[in-house]
């Protein structure tokens, strides 16, 4: 039976592992990130600087200069050919990172291979493992080095070198230096800072142009990954953005967290090392980068996917119960999938930052502690007791998110219009033509209408002469959103945008010299009722 098992999900592996390829390669924007390595890269073989390259989906060469010798060589032949290598390499990776967590789980026997099967198959249907695919991401691979270097399963002379080189490549890594010096492994960290440093050394050698930009203020813009503030950054910083901390507030309050997550997570990891669990420590170091990197996007959290696995396969209710809620978060978007039954927006954030707060509570939790696979002392775990207690925990949640608003700056719906959508009827409905709009405004300061749509609610209206500028706040104490005023019509202004939620909405109407001359709440609180 435990053949027929491990039998079936491999195949599950290779049919998904196939059907995945294959679909990537239909895309139109297929292995985007692969294409802005080769780009770069031939933009440097042509004589230009490295970071100035911006490929044609508008992305930027983002790595430091040692990762671009490591990808040199595949500036040697097609494109298509470093394609097809890439997705085949990127799935063999997948099976490679299966095998020491497989281990993890199962330490030897027929279940080791079950356990294997088991974490390949879920990687493969997982959103960060999809991601690394449709993109072509380095990401898989450099976990791929941490891992193992992490665990101790690279002789032992050799150990700490490749973190030192996956950092070199990619700077997250750098958090493992600093595990191994809590877990008192002082030999493995001086290899992996003298890794880092040879490799960077070498690629200032190589190219001293890049490594001057990169290392003297490219590294700090963090600006030209993207959107920090969109739902793709589940980070601890994507968060807080979305959350709308003030930008002076920002920096201290990331700071804060960031030590106090990583402290936790690397002396928790230090327990799990003692106690013979290197693959626990190692994933739950890796889940601690996750969460303290000012961006990771989907493809960067590979991580959390292997913590969902160390829970499930542990004992206890709780446990398996929230390594089920880690990897559901991991491998559908909770926020799209359940956002139109959240009918409240601390719900509605819950969901869209479910696997930001999961790995920070991952991270806090450290799996539970240290007796990951220990049985009460009795030696009957009490089923009841544990399911009520997940129960009552899960039910917690939710009702402390449901009595939330909607925490300022994070509602990704919000959009405000401009002239080019003036003549769409689904943003500007209520009126239509200079003289309707004239006719609309009733001599206060902003007429609007709204309109209640099943995950959003849109607002259109006209504004009076006095009125210089309008601003919405989505939630109290947050930052504004500005509304532009469109001269569409002559002699009247229009506006429109629309928000996930108007109950905790408030627009303000601000005269030329910056006052305030009017505020509406309760009528947006009352399209939303």
């Amino acid at each position: 039976m435990r053949d027929r098992r491990v039998l079936l999900l491999w195949t599950g592996f290779a049919l998904t592992a196939i059907g995945s390829v294959l679909l990537v390669l239909r895309r139109p924007d297929r292995l985007s990130d692969l294409h802005i390595y080769y780009g770069a890269l031939a933009h440097l073989r042509a004589g230009q600087p490295l970071y100035t390259y911006v490929a044609d989906n508008g992305g930027p060469f983002t790595y430091p200069p040692f990762a671009a010798l490591v990808l040199w060589p595949m500036t040697l032949v097609p494109e298509g050919v470093v394609q097809a290598i890439w997705l085949v390499s990127t799935c063999a990776a997948v099976v490679a990172v299966a095998v020491p967590v497989g281990a993890a789980l199962a330490p030897a026997g027929p279940r080791r291979r079950l356990a294997v099967a088991a974490v390949a198959a879920v990687l493969m249907v997982s959103a960060p493992v999809q991601s690394n695919l449709r993109f072509g991401q380095v990401s898989i691979f450099i976990l791929l080095l941490a891992l193992l270097d992490g665990m101790g399963l690279v002789p032992a002379r050799l150990r700490g070198v490749l973190v030192g080189v996956a950092a070199a490549i990619k700077l997250t890594p750098l958090l493992f230096v600093a595990y191994f010096l809590v877990a008192r492994r002082y030999r493995d960290a001086a290899r992996a800072v003298a890794a880092f440093a040879a490799c960077a050394a070498l690629a200032a050698v190589v190219l001293p142009q890049a490594s001057r930009a990169y290392w003297s203020g490219t590294m700090l813009q963090t600006s030209r990954i993207g959107d920090l503030a969109s739902l793709g950054n589940q980070s601890l910083h994507g968060m807080l953005l979305r959350v709308g901390v003030d930008d002076g507030a920002l920096p201290p309050v990331w700071a804060g967290l960031v030590a106090v997550v990583c402290a936790v997570a690397l002396l928790r990891a230090r327990q799990f090392a003692a106690h013979d669990r290197p693959g626990h420590a190692a994933v739950l170091v890796g889940c601690a980068t996750v969460a303290a990197s000012p961006v990771s996007w989907t493809h960067h959290q590979v991580w959390p996917v292997l913590a969902a696995m160390l829970l499930i396969g542990a004992s206890g209710a709780t446990r398996r119960v929230a390594g089920a809620a880690l990897l559901a978060s991991m491998v559908v978007s909770l926020g799209v999938v359940l956002g139109p039954v959240s009918s409240r927006p601390g719900v509605q954030f819950l969901f869209e930052n479910a696997r930001a707060l999961g790995v920070c509570l991952l991270c806090l939790a450290g799996f539970g502690g240290v007796a990951v696979a220990a049985t009460r002392a009795a030696g009957r775990p009490v089923r009841r007791r544990a399911g009520l207690r997940v129960g009552v925990a899960a039910a917690a949640t939710l009702a402390f998110f449901a009595v939330q608003p909607l925490p300022a700056g994070a509602d990704p719906t919000f959009k405000a219009y401009d002239l080019a959508d003036v003549t769409n009827p689904r943003y500007f409905f209520v009126c239509r033509g200079a003289a309707e709009c004239a006719a609309y405004g009733t001599g206060a300061p902003v007429t609007f209408g709204t309109r209640t749509e099943k995950t959003k609610v849109r607002v259109n209206g006209v504004v009076a002469p006095q009125v210089a500028r309008l601003a919405y706040y989505s939630a109290p104490g947050g930052a504004p959103r500005t509304i532009p005023l469109l001269a569409a019509y002559p002699g009247s202004r229009t506006f429109s945008f629309r928000s996930a939620t108007m109950t905790h909405g408030r627009l303000v109407a601000y005269a030329t010299d910056g006052a305030p001359i009017a505020t509406y709440d309760d009528e947006l609180a009352a399209a939303f009722s």
